[in-house]
């Protein structure tokens, strides 16, 4: 059913494209950038009232932030594309508070904060903004396209690095998903090249200059990066790649937990690189 949706919604791309391309392009783009928004259940209610909740206005929407303790050390938790901060629930609920103070945001369109829509630099740019109100962090734990927009952050925003920073199933570049996309809509090659104009006139640079592999050839701070090779939504060669340009960085592919890594070994590894003093060896 999903396959035939899209197959329509391409179709009619297609078409559009054909009669009125700056529109078609605009369509495009929306398709890609506007999340689907879950509905939140009783439990997730129960876990973000957990936390000291409170939130702060960017642009025109209003950011939803949580806070969990008072320790010194700081921690801040980044979902990923049509998620929200409750995906963070066991990982915060294993740190000791009273030595660490955990941060989750949710981001535009996701969760509790407002709107519909969401790119890479506009994530970064909220992710920005956080880090101007609460200072710098110890360590950053992201996931999905959150990873993504933490890399294209610190590589944009340096003074802002974490002494750490966690990238669970990061994607590679904005090219994959415009393949991915033209492939399972069946896209034509006008309908494409529109899109991408449009995507360039948004954002102000052609997909090609996203690419997190480039974006951590400056870090010099200490990373992990965790991927599972059975990944049917971000292939975990991307993370092969930013382990090689990523100097100080460590590599972990696992087995059987998909994109989501929902699993006890990938959360022992990350609070024991975020809660430790690893020292890698350069490679």
């Amino acid at each position: 059913m999903k396959s035939l949706i899209g197959k329509v919604i391409g179709a009619n791309l297609n078409a559009l494209s054909l009669v009125a391309p700056k529109y078609a392009g605009k369509k495009g783009f929306d398709f890609f950038c506007y999340p689907m928004r879950g509905k939140l259940q009783s439990h997730h209610h129960a876990f973000f009232n957990s936390a000291a909740q409170a939130h702060f206005d960017f642009k025109q929407e209003r950011i939803q932030i949580y806070q969990w303790g008072n320790g010194p050390r700081k921690i801040l938790f980044l979902h990923g594309w049509q998620s929200h901060s409750f995906r963070w629930k066991k990982y915060i609920e294993s740190y000791d508070k009273e030595k660490f103070t955990i941060y989750a945001l949710d981001a535009p369109g996701h969760g509790l904060s407002t709107g519909k829509f969401l790119t890479v630099p506009y994530y970064s740019d909220v992710i920005s903004a956080f880090l101007e109100r609460v200072g710098k962090v110890d360590a950053v734990v992201s996931h999905s396209i959150g990873s993504f927009s933490a890399v294209y952050t610190f590589h944009a925003r340096p003074d802002l690095s974490p002494q750490k920073l966690v990238l669970l199933a990061p994607p590679g570049q904005a090219e994959d998903f415009f393949t991915f996309y033209k492939t399972t809509l069946g896209l034509s090659g006008r309908a494409s090249n529109y899109i991408r104009q449009h995507f360039e006139r948004v954002v102000g640079n052609p997909p090609s200059y996203y690419a997190t592999h480039k974006f951590v050839t400056g870090f010099d701070f200490p990373g992990l990066i965790i991927h599972d090779r059975g990944d049917a939504d971000t292939h975990y060669t991307n993370s092969e790649k930013i382990h090689r340009a990523w100097r100080n960085s460590k590599l972990i592919l696992t087995e059987g937990f998909g994109h989501n890594l929902r699993s006890e070994e990938v959360l022992r590894e990350v609070t024991a690189f975020t809660t430790g003093t690893p020292e890698f060896v350069t490679h």
